[in-house]
């Protein structure tokens, strides 16, 4: 069926396959079908070209396209792992982690270990050793929606 397909739409087909392919690609988004949908275009392309040729037959076609999908899969692969760099902000999504190190004056004393300080515009609990309210205490970590803090 699929050779009957191939031989009776000719290059139409692969370039049908690689819009499916791309337009799967955007319902299921994971950086693989591009390149597969991209192989399948450059296929089309190039049997446009070849369509008349006697040595452009399906095999060969499937044997480029599959050689073009892994081509083109490691090298997107390759281009996509370098675009993780590193932030100039890393804590830009991590509120409590870029307050570690501020430090706040108690707003409730911490008794049993638990208490409450207002940093910027957010009153926060806190956690750690029984202090009076008005001590000036440094944030150690957040967990949670807890901070850890000890006297400053």
């Amino acid at each position: 069926m699929l050779v009957t397909l191939a031989s009776e739409l000719g290059p139409w087909t692969w370039w049908i396959i690689g819009l499916v392919l791309l337009g799967a690609e955007i319902i299921i988004p994971g950086f693989f079908l591009i390149w597969v949908g991209m192989a399948a275009m450059v296929v089309g392309a190039i049997s446009f070209a070849l369509w008349d040729s006697v040595a452009w037959s399906w095999q060969i076609q499937f044997l480029v396209f599959a050689a073009l999908s892994l081509a083109f899969a490691y090298v997107g692969f390759r281009v996509m792992k370098g675009r993780n760099n590193d932030s100039d902000q890393p804590m830009l999504n991590k509120r409590m982690d870029s307050l570690v190190g501020r430090t706040a004056k108690l707003d409730e004393a911490i008794e049993n270990g638990r208490g409450r300080i207002h940093l910027d515009d957010t009153t926060w609990t806190v956690s750690g050793p029984n202090l009076p309210a008005g001590q000036a205490v440094r944030i150690i970590s957040a967990n949670g929606g807890e901070l850890s803090v000890e006297a400053a």
